[in-house]
This record gives structure tokens, C-alpha cells and sequence, in this order.
């Protein structure tokens, strides 16, 4: 019989507000009501009785058409099924308040918060979930501020706000935002979001890495000859242009989830699984990666945009003909870089760092490549394949070790094998969804699944030479690759000293 060790059950979530801005945007109805529908439904009731679920937005929704459109996006975002029980009871929690936009209307939304606490006994403990437009995070933070909504985290009850990156769009801007909310919030209050960091893969990573001796003694680089981490996007820019041409790849995706991925496969063990311990065992890789000089841009870093090719059977236009986009724009949609991270454990390791759009397939991983036997035995004529050990992020979450075997025959013939997990098919339960675990993590106060001011500072330091460099340049350097494919020949190319290809494709 297997044996589970649980190390600690799940918290109960104490009595809280969770106010939505932005409630009738994109992200509230595709993540965040279905995240809180999942953790409140029958089978979890991980949601206090008492919890209410406050949306404000400018437009003015009536109650019951606000309720509408959140079952709706439930049935179809959520991954626990409605059923009548469990959505009346949620429904129940929704309340909506429009006309959220002048300092005068958050006065109203704290008599409504006032009522609520009020008529239940409640203590005043509120969440607010900025799903906003980043550059209008100060402004929101300081009305909240004015109006009495933020309380002292020593104070009674809490108040703590959630934001979404991207945190800037270079290092003096992150400053100023971190600079900004340290002017009315306690770190401790401010739940900085990346939703790769509450993927089950990324929060199993931990424990495949600490919990099983037979990885953490190879860890280093006496064994790992090189790390790839690949951020593969299918779709190209679509909906978003107006934003992706002012962020770019290195940007939208580096600066955050890959560096994110990247400090949890590099981290030293923390001295404990407290959230400051672990957040200081990531935060010391990116203090640790080695800065580029604008020689080693040039060399280590790949940028290209897709142009006309084919996706699925269907045509994808030039990225500089895609509406929205400025017809001489030098935005990458495709990046690859070499990175060091200049510590005992990793010197001379290269970690290689991808992500692209209108790529062949969507998918997320972390590939471990151990390093290759002496040429010997096995190895004498030729050259093995080395040993990898795959984290698959998505779509299906789970790890994967290849392997060396004899193929079964009465001649001696090799092949590469995998030992594979599956989550869902090993477990048979239901995975919680990135932004339920994130929410539930707000919620109990823990913030180890999120990113603190100076990892944030620290990503944009190594990024801001990258762009400066690019900046200078132009679109000069600037490569293309067709919509469809795995992206320039250059970026292949990185790995031709290590003898293989990126692994996705």
C-alpha cells in the first residue's frame, strides 16, 4: 500500500472580503471568480461561511446580470462542475458596487464593506484584487489609503492587496512601484501575482528536488552539464498587440516566469519552508546570475519576430502587418538567451532560456541535462544520449526521466527510455487551478508563492542591459522566424556545443 505522509493539512481560511477592481474584465471572469467558485464548491468549502465577494468596476452592472455572467464563466473556466448547492451558496457571496474610478467612490465602497462587516460581526479583514492596467496601480493604492481602506498590518483585522505583473517595464519604473506601495503597505501586505508559481508542477518541484535523495546529490554541476527552460506559446500577439508591441517577449515573459522558473530549479535548500526562507533561497540565484556586458548581449541573447507561416492549417500573418502593431516595430516575439549563475553550486553551467509566439505548440517546461558518460562500454562507439529529467509545466503537468535500456531481443541493442509521471493520471484527483491556489494563499497570509520587491528589482537589473543593448541597436540584430516554427536558426545554434537541440522541439 502506498504511504502518504501529510506533512500539514490545509489552513482554514479566516472570515475575509475579497474585493475584485476590474470585476467585469477578462481576467476576473476567466480566473479569478472561477478560482473562488472552486476553492467555495461542495468538495472544497475551503471559503469561511462568512466570506463575500465584493466586484466594483466603472460600468454599471444590475446584481442579478452580474451573477449571470459569473455562472457563466464558471461552467465554462471552472474546473469544478456548477452544481445548484454549491452555486446558490456562491451566489449568495456576490455583490457588485459600479462606478468605481474617483477618490468620492471609494468612500462609498468602504460603507459598503462597513455594512457588510457590520451586519455579519465581521472582523474588517480585505483583500483587494488590483485586475487593472499596471500604470494605474499607485493611483488605486493611494485611494484606498485616503479613504481608510488599508489598515496597519498590526492593526485589527488585515489588509492586504494582490497585484499583477508586469511590475514596470524597465528597473527605474519597478523602483518607483515598489518605492510607491512601500508608502502605504507593509511588504508584508503586498502579494505580488505570478501565476506559474501556483502550477502544481512548480509547487512539486520542491519537493522532487529536496524530498528524493537520488536528485538532490547530482544537483550541481560536478553532474548537470545544462539546464533548459522553455516557455513555448502557440497563439501570435491577437487581442493584446497594443500591449505586447510596448513589452515584448524578454519582457512579458522573462523578466517574470522564466526568471521565476529558473530561481526554483537553481536554489540552494531553504533553512526552512517558511515563506522568507524560501523567498531568500530564490532571491540569492538572482543575486548570483551573472550580468551581460553589451558584447555578451550580442552573443547570448537571440531576438526575432515571427513572420507569415502556417499555424494548425491556417495562415498567420507578419506580426508587423497584425492589427495594432507599428509597421516599423522592433518588439521580439521570440527570445533565447544564455544565462550563468555564478554560485558553488552551478559555475560553468549554462542556463538556456526560451520563449516565443506563433510557435509549433503550446508548452512549459524544465529540462535538467545530465552530463554524458565517459566513452566507454555503452558509450565506446557511440555517443548516448544523455540523461534528462523533464518538469512538463503544460499542458499535461508531470515529469518525465529519460534513460538509458536494452531494447528486448537476443542482440544487444539500446534506446533512450522514459520513466514518466503523470499528475492527473497517477493521483486520480483534481489539480487546483493556479490562481485557486494563489487565492487561497492570499487568503491564510502565506506568501511563499509570491515575488517580493527585490526579486522583482533584481530580474529588471539583468533585463535593463539587455534592453538598453536592444534599444541602441534597433532593429538591427533583430532576426525572423516563420510562424509555425521553433524559432531562428541562431537560437539552435546556442546549443551546438553541448551536441543537442532545445528539447520541445
Amino acid at each position: 500500500m502506498d504511504q502518504i505522509v501529510r506533512l500539514a493539512g490545509a489552513e482554514k481560511v479566516p472570515t475575509c472580503t475579497v474585493v475584485i477592481f476590474g470585476a467585469s474584465g477578462d481576467l476576473a471572469m476567466r480566473k479569478l471568480i472561477p478560482a473562488l467558485y472552486s476553492l467555495d464548491a461542495c468538495g472544497e468549502r475551503m471559503l469561511a461561511d462568512e466570506a463575500m465577494i465584493l466586484g466594483c468596476a466603472r460600468r454599471p452592472i444590475p446584481i442579478d446580470q452580474f451573477r449571470k455572467q459569473a455562472r457563466e464563466a464558471i461552467q465554462r473556466f471552472s474546473n469544478a462542475p456548477v452544481q445548484e448547492p454549491c452555486w446558490d451558496r456562491f451566489a449568495a457571496r456576490l455583490d457588485y458596487l459600479s462606478g468605481i474610478e474617483s477618490p468620492e467612490s471609494f468612500v462609498r465602497l468602504k460603507s459598503r464593506l462597513e455594512q457588510f462587516e457590520s451586519a455579519g460581526g465581521l472582523p474588517p479583514n480585505r483583500i483587494f484584487y488590483l485586475a487593472i492596467p499596471p500604470e494605474s496601480i499607485l493611483e488605486w493604492v493611494q485611494r484606498l489609503h485616503d479613504a481608510g481602506l488599508i489598515a496597519p498590518p498590526q492593526g485589527r483585522g488585515f489588509s492586504r492587496v494582490v497585484i499583477e505583473k508586469p511590475i514596470g517595464v524597465d528597473l527605474p519604473s519597478a523602483m518607483a512601484i515598489n518605492s510607491g506601495l512601500h508608502k502605504y503597505l507593509d511588504e508584508s501586505q503586498i502579494f505580488r501575482i505570478d501565476h506559474y508559481l501556483g502550477k502544481e508542477t512548480v509547487r512539486n518541484f520542491m519537493v522532487l528536488r529536496f524530498g528524493n535523495s537520488v536528485f538532490e546529490q547530482v544537483w550541481n554541476s560536478h553532474h548537470i552539464d545544462h539546464v533548459q527552460i522553455t516557455v513555448s506559446e502557440q497563439e501570435g500577439v491577437g487581442t493584446r498587440a497594443s500591449y505586447y508591441d510596448h513589452a515584448g517577449a524578454l519582457r512579458d515573459m522573462v523578466q517574470n516566469h522564466i526568471f521565476q522558473l529558473l530561481s526554483l530549479t537553481a536554489m540552494e535548500p531553504p533553512v526552512s519552508l517558511a515563506a522568507d526562507a524560501v523567498r531568500e533561497a530564490k532571491l540569492n540565484v538572482l543575486r548570483a546570475i551573472k550580468p551581460l556586458s553589451p558584447e555578451e548581449v550580442h552573443r547570448q541573447v537571440v531576438r526575432a519576430q515571427y513572420t507569415t507561416g502556417q499555424l494548425d492549417g491556417k495562415v498567420l500573418p507578419d506580426y508587423l502587418r497584425e492589427q495594432g502593431i507599428a509597421p516599423n516595430s522592433a518588439t521580439e516575439t521570440y527570445v533565447a538567451l544564455k544565462v550563468f549563475v555564478n554560485n558553488w553550486r552551478w559555475s560553468g553551467v549554462p542556463f538556456y532560456l526560451r520563449t516565443g509566439k506563433a510557435l509549433p505548440r503550446r508548452a512549459s517546461s524544465i529540462a535538467i541535462y545530465f552530463k554524458h558518460l565517459p566513452a566507454i562500454l555503452f558509450a565506446e562507439h557511440h555517443r548516448l544520449p544523455a540523461n534528462v529529467l523533464t518538469l512538463r509545466i503544460q499542458p499535461d503537468e508531470g515529469f518525465s526521466l529519460s534513460v538509458i535500456g536494452k531494447q528486448p531481443g537476443l542482440d544487444l541493442s539500446i534506446r533512450p527510455v522514459n520513466m514518466d509521471l503523470q499528475y492527473e493520471r497517477e493521483f486520480n484527483a483534481r489539480s487546483p487551478e493556479a490562481y485557486e491556489m494563489l487565492l487561497y494563499e492570499v487568503m491564510i497570509g502565506d506568501q511563499t508563492l509570491f515575488v517580493e520587491a527585490e526579486m522583482v528589482e533584481r530580474s529588471w537589473r539583468f533585463i535593463q542591459s539587455i534592453l538598453d543593448v536592444w534599444e541602441r541597436d534597433g532593429r538591427n540584430g533583430l532576426l525572423t522566424y516563420p510562424a509555425g516554427s521553433w524559432g531562428p536558426e541562431a537560437a539552435l545554434q546556442m546549443l551546438t556545443a553541448h551536441r543537442c537541440g532545445w528539447l520541445e522541439s
